[in-house]
């Protein structure tokens, strides 16, 4: 399978051609992503039309089209764990495999955009790759011990703990936060105690050096629940503007004008309007409101998210 997921990545027409499954040691990083931001962004309809044609025909060039317009999505995720101890190069390199695996499995009948899809595969990879250069010892993988490895610290500077050897109440602490049992954080913590360094430690040697805390990933939403919520409001946007325009032009009205204006409209006034009695607006409003929402309930439908094993 990854022979045919290769053949199917394109190379940047450069003098020296980058291959997009990893930027390697004779082309710079910098020089890769300056290249794979000259691929277009797709719209839906192309992306749909791409993902159709690779998915029914095997369409080397559609695939293409597909994988290329999301190199830069890769690096961005990649970017978001630089700070594991490999090299961004090696987690773009596992970022689009993953992308790849994404291009394998993806149904664009799911009505859901692709980058959405993908983002699971890529950190999948990415994470794989951090877990088994961690450390001679390998650490464990279960999803409880991946959660306690990616978050760990994250959740001692939410609990406000500094300490590097966890007491039993800060063990407690942070398994109730991560939802995982104390067992798992207890044995992560060991594991990655001699890999921990101070997060005020100068990046180099340079007396104004910027401290490693600094560096960090900041803690707004991350790219996957970011692109999840973007995907969802436009799903919910396109089957709300369908629905609405089936019901009846009263009742839609009555219902745009109660739920969905600022400031709803009083039942006073569209009883005046429609002459006829507030109870009967009211009931006009809750009898759309209900077939507005069983429409789109019984359309709406939630992606099955593959797990990587």
């Amino acid at each position: 399978m990854t022979k045919e997921i290769k053949t199917t990545l394109p190379s940047t027409k450069t003098n020296t051609m980058v291959p997009v499954y990893g930027a390697g040691d004779d082309v710079s990083l910098a020089k890769y992503i300056n290249e794979i931001q000259k691929f277009p962004i797709l719209s839906a309809e192309q992306e749909y039309e791409y993902a159709s044609r690779w998915a029914k025909n095997r369409d080397n060039m559609a695939a293409e089209k597909l994988v290329a317009s999301h190199l830069r999505l890769v690096v961005s995720v990649a970017y978001d764990f630089k700070n594991y101890g490999l090299p961004v190069s090696d987690l773009i390199a596992s970022g689009n495999m993953g992308l790849m695996q994404a291009l394998q499995k993806f149904d664009p009948e799911r009505g859901f955009r692709f980058s959405t899809y993908a983002m699971f595969w890529i950190k999948a990879e990415i994470y794989e790759t951090i877990l088994n250069n961690w450390s001679i010892v390998k650490l464990g993988s279960s999803a409880n011990q991946k959660r306690v490895f990616f978050n760990l610290t994250r959740a001692k500077r939410a609990l406000g703990i500094m300490d590097n050897n966890l007491s039993d109440e800060q063990t407690k602490q942070i398994a109730e936060y991560l939802d995982v049992p104390e067992s798992d954080v207890s044995r992560m913590a060991t594991r990655m105690s001699a890999r921990d360094v101070s997060l005020n430690a100068p990046l180099n040697t340079d007396s104004d050096s910027k401290d490693i805390l600094s560096n960090m990933a900041d803690t707004k939403i991350n790219i996957e629940e970011g692109l999840e919520q973007l995907e969802f409001k436009r799903r919910g946007y396109e089957l709300l503007k369908k629905h609405l325009s089936s019901l009846p032009e009263r009742d839609r009205e009555i219902l745009k004008a109660r739920r969905l204006s600022d400031p709803a409209a009083t039942l006073e006034t569209l009883s005046k309007k429609y002459n006829i009695s507030r109870e009967r607006v009211r009931q006009i409003e809750e009898r759309a409101f209900k077939k507005l929402k069983d429409a789109i309930l019984s359309e709406s439908e939630t992606p099955k998210l593959i797990n990587k094993e």
